[in-house]
């Protein structure tokens, strides 16, 4: 069975009516995580949304992975900012979720968003550094999709500040998590508007 995850983040970004189907990570009870069939089959199970994560290649590439390296989902350990979309595609991220998937490789950030239809959404998580931005924003600006359909998120505040800062009619949402008490939304708030 598929599960959504039902987010307050869209609730920040666009207005809906009704509640929203966030497919984290694409449809990854059913498909591999972060891959292209488990985003094709989200939207056959009636998602609004995908979320999924991003990391940058040491040759400028951007690639659609949970980890900083393949080891928990792929067939080789390769670390994701030390390696060439070319050796990262080698690597089969299917395999490990069942033999119906073998030779499922990462797909790069216009792979996930050539598959977007137009009335659905991204939330577009980076994992990385702010060294993304200037490749994410080359990418987001060369394909077909509105500005609205893609939310850039991060538990990263740099990111999410050198994301606003070139690109600040693109929405963009800072992630944080409650490990304490003393955690408070307020204090991501005013760090995201330094």
């Amino acid at each position: 069975m598929l599960r959504f995850l039902l987010t307050a983040l869209a609730c920040l970004t666009i207005a809906w009516a009704d509640p929203v189907l966030v497919a984290h990570r694409g449809s990854s009870s059913d498909a591999p995580e972060n891959t292209l069939p488990a985003f094709d089959l989200a939207w056959e199970q009636g998602a609004n949304a995908i979320e999924g994560d991003f990391h940058l290649t040491n040759d400028g590439h951007i690639v659609c992975i949970h980890d900083g390296n393949t080891k928990r989902t792929g067939n080789r350990k390769l670390t994701v900012a030390k390696s060439s979309l070319a050796e990262l595609q080698t690597v089969d991220v299917g395999s490990w979720k069942s033999p119906r998937w073998d030779g499922t490789r990462i797909p790069t950030l216009s792979e996930v968003l050539s598959g977007i239809p137009r009335d659905r959404f991204l939330f577009l998580e980076v994992k990385c550094e702010p060294e993304i931005v200037p490749a994410l924003l080359t990418t987001l600006n060369s394909c077909s999709l509105t500005k609205d359909q893609v939310t850039v998120i991060s538990f990263n505040s740099s990111v999410i500040q050198a994301y606003k800062k070139t690109a600040p009619h693109r929405p963009a949402s800072g992630l944080c998590k409650f490990k304490k008490k003393a955690d408070r939304p307020g204090a991501l708030r005013k760090e995201l508007n330094r």
